[in-house]
């Protein structure tokens, strides 16, 4: 996207010598990020598009800090998020009245959970969005709740994992087994003679067409722009405060934003609930329409 650098990631090793540099850009204002934005949409300066990025790279490796516990590199998890970071800043439009953090953090966790979905082939778990949420949460709650086997769970832990996630019994010992056992490699042979076939060798290749991969691109875009729509709707207070409790990388609490606004806790629950329902019912009155000119389409 830009002709300047970015800090180096390390391929193996420390990655102090990395956060140093990434905690030396500066953090913008609300001012100057939306000087630099509208100077990158609207003049294609790369130079601003820069400063973008590396003011929020500390934000890439806070959130990819999060994922590391997959037993992935942490350095391909920030390396993903960056790639992430880099879009968000591409399609971001200042227009819209949000500061870039709380529009790049879902590019960046999207790029990262993509990377460790891919990492870990779960298989069937391309499109079901309950299991992948599933698959990211159990790992926390069977420590939280006590559960510490690597093996399949007793009769009481799935029941007891199922009842705090309100997944089904059987989604929850399929996510276990996938994250307590890797997939094996590829590489490796099928049996012990010299020139055997590697297992990669027999697999199918089962991804969606080209044709398929770009109407669920287009569909991901389609679900960004109506999000943001529903944001628009609501009132600047409202706004403020469903970011900073269902946006934010570190949600604010009911008393910190009750003593910004000098409010009670429970006048903001309030306010979060009802911009909640307006969010949740603009996106499914869009859905709707969605369907039925799609289904005007094909009756056509």
């Amino acid at each position: 996207m830009s002709t300047n650098t970015l800090p180096t990631l390390p391929s193996e090793g420390s990655l102090s010598q990395y956060f140093r540099e990434v905690w030396a850009f500066p953090i913008l204002d609300a001012d100057t990020e939306q000087s630099l934005a509208l100077k990158f949409r609207d003049q294609g300066d790369v130079d601003a598009a820069h400063q973008l990025v590396t003011s929020y790279l500390r934000l890439v490796c806070k959130i990819a800090m999060g994922y590391r516990g997959y037993g992935l590199p942490v350095a391909d998890l920030i390396s993903e998020g960056n790639i992430g970071l880099m879009k968000a800043v591409k399609k971001f439009d200042p227009d819209r009245g949000f500061r870039l953090s709380t529009y790049a953090m879902w590019w960046i966790k999207a790029a990262i959970t993509e990377y460790v979905l891919k990492s870990w082939s779960l298989v069937k778990l391309g499109t079901v969005a309950s299991q992948k949420k599933l698959f990211f949460r159990l790992r926390s709650l069977k420590a939280r709740l006590g559960v510490t086997n690597n093996g399949d769970l007793s009769a009481d832990e799935l029941a007891l994992l199922s009842d705090a996630t309100g997944a089904k019994a059987e989604d929850v010992v399929q996510i276990n087994r996938r994250i307590i056992a890797r997939d094996m490699s590829l590489n490796a042979p099928m049996s012990d003679a010299e020139d055997s076939m590697e297992y990669q060798d027999t697999l199918v290749d089962d991804r969606p067409s080209p044709e398929t991969a770009l109407a669920n691109m287009e569909n991901g875009r389609f679900r960004y722009e109506l999000f943001q729509n529903a944001l628009e709707g609501l009132s600047d207070r409202e706004r403020h405060i469903f970011a900073k409790r269902k946006l934010s990388a570190e949600p604010s609490t009911l008393e910190e934003l009750g003593q910004s606004y000098g409010l009670s806790r429970e006048r903001i629950r309030q306010i979060e609930a009802k911009a909640m329902a307006h969010v949740e019912a603009f996106v499914r009155k869009a859905a709707l329409e969605d369907d039925a000119v799609r289904a005007a389409a094909f009756a056509g």
